[in-house]
């Protein structure tokens, strides 16, 4: 018996590019290699524009989206990685701290779709990570759209926030009679 269904948004529609930083950690390859596949066909469904980078592992993977996001030009990003239980507690830490700091990035308006699977053993991760069965990936990339999507709607200057260009002008015109 299956268990309950779960709702899947359609994916959100852009007038304008994206561009979208998937950061994977290969350290199970093909693991990442179908989380990748699934990513970069889910983002090819609405032409947004990607580049993949690799880092060693999943807590260096937060680290490289926040050097992106004050360095470089992306709308959103996709974490992707792969920690599997193993006979320490190190498990635990890089399973928790690299979901905080992805966490926190977010908190901070980083639009991020958090693909890091977190599992008991490798036949967990191999069907997660399967595009053609759970598609964590796909659907990491699919989180990151739906992020930029509010965050477009959201970040739009239909309204002034702090001095607008009219008052600074008309401080100006103030500041040149006193000189």
């Amino acid at each position: 018996m299956a268990g309950p269904s779960h709702h899947i948004m359609a994916l959100p529609e852009f007038d304008k590019p994206v561009k979208i930083l998937i950061v994977a950690s290969p350290y199970y390859k093909d693991i990442s290699d179908h989380q990748i596949a699934g990513a970069v066909a889910k983002l090819d469904q609405v032409g947004a524009a990607h580049e993949i980078i690799q880092v060693p592992g999943a807590l260096e993977i937060p680290t490289a989206i926040g050097i992106a996001e004050r360095m470089s030009n992306f709308d959103g990003y996709v974490a992707l990685g792969c920690v599997i239980r193993g006979e320490t507690t190190h498990y635990d830490t890089v399973c928790n701290d690299s979901s905080r700091a992805v966490q926190l990035l977010g908190l901070q308006g980083v639009c991020i779709g958090n693909g890091i699977l977190t599992v008991e053993n490798y036949e967990q991760a191999a069907v997660r990570a399967d595009p053609a069965q759970m598609n964590k990936g796909g659907g990491a990339a699919a989180a990151a759209l739906h992020l930029v999507a509010l965050a477009r709607k959201w970040g739009k200057a239909e309204k002034a926030v702090g001095f607008t260009r009219e008052i600074l002008l008309a401080g100006d015109m103030d500041n040149s009679d006193t000189a």
